[in-house]
């Protein structure tokens, strides 16, 4: 039996197998080595009357915070007013998506609260034009492209606090606020607060109940890391050198894909950012 570890509360596991929801215990030779995070694929066997987890499939990725595995896509929700959008932070948060080996798609919230300004109206194509998905979002009016891309697949939740994460889940799956918030006020208390971790099934998908990213920790990256992680870098040419960093570099093939267009100068202008912060910590040690 080969399930999905769909909520973890404490050293309780809830696999779900076929359709039905079984729970496990993680053998303790097996906590040793690696403890199931949800999101997990993993090996059940009924030993003394009890579903034990024997193994755990090999993972296609894992994110740290929340601690979640096999992640297929990460949907950075932002608002288009209160709090104002910022491409600096869906720019940062692409990075450490993609870094992750996730499908990154942008949500834009409270739409329909006023017009759309030109600077934004040029954001959203230049995200498009580079190959990202936009949805723009109504308050409380289902999207049927949104729902499409849910079906199926694993789907965490980051972006701007405020933005109305989950206001627009509560959309398609109207217990979702009820339950976390529920979930929460019930194991925030006491000095100990349980550790929990829960998958949610939102329009045959299934959504994490935590951010995607809690912080813009650029710590584990290498420049190397932040490289790979544009993957708008692979629209252009080879660089003259192979350890190019894309910044002053003579015969850069990325520098001059921004020049003509073919990578966006808002993203280019992003990743020296985030490059200088990796540079100068490596200075520090």
């Amino acid at each position: 039996m080969i399930g999905r570890v769909i909520k973890i509360v404490s050293n309780q596991y809830t696999v779900l197998y076929e359709g039905k929801r079984y729970e496990a215990v993680a053998m303790g030779k097996l906590r040793l080595k690696q403890s199931p995070v949800v999101g997990d694929f993993v090996v059940l066997e009924e030993l003394e009357g009890k579903m034990c987890i024997q193994r755990i499939e090999p993972r296609k990725n894992q994110m740290i915070r929340p601690s979640i595995a096999n992640v297929d896509q990460a949907m950075i929700i932002m608002s288009m007013v209160d709090p104002v959008f910022s491409c600096q932070l869906v720019d940062r948060l692409l990075i450490l998506i993609q870094h992750a080996g996730i499908q990154p798609f942008l949500v834009i919230t409270k739409v329909d609260v006023c017009e759309m300004s030109e600077q934004m109206l040029c954001w959203i194509e230049d995200y498009r034009h580079s190959g990202y998905q936009v949805i723009l979002h109504k308050k409380g009016e289902e999207n049927n492209e949104l729902k499409e891309l849910l079906r199926g697949k694993i789907t965490v939740l980051t972006g701007q606090s405020g933005a109305g994460k989950s206001s627009l889940i509560n959309t398609y799956q109207p217990d979702f606020e009820i339950k976390t918030q529920s979930i929460s006020k019930a194991l925030g208390r006491g000095k100990h607060t349980t550790r929990h971790t829960e998958l949610h099934e939102v329009c045959g998908g299934w959504v994490a109940d935590t951010p995607g990213f809690s912080s813009l920790d650029f710590d584990r990256l290498s420049v190397q890391d932040l490289k790979d992680a544009i993957k708008e870098f692979e629209k252009a040419d080879s660089c003259r050198f192979r350890d190019c960093v894309h910044e002053n570099e003579p015969g850069c093939g990325v520098k001059k894909a921004v020049e003509d267009g073919t990578i966006s100068s808002i993203r280019y202008q992003h990743y020296l950012e985030v490059l200088h912060l990796i540079q100068n910590r490596k200075e520090k040690y």
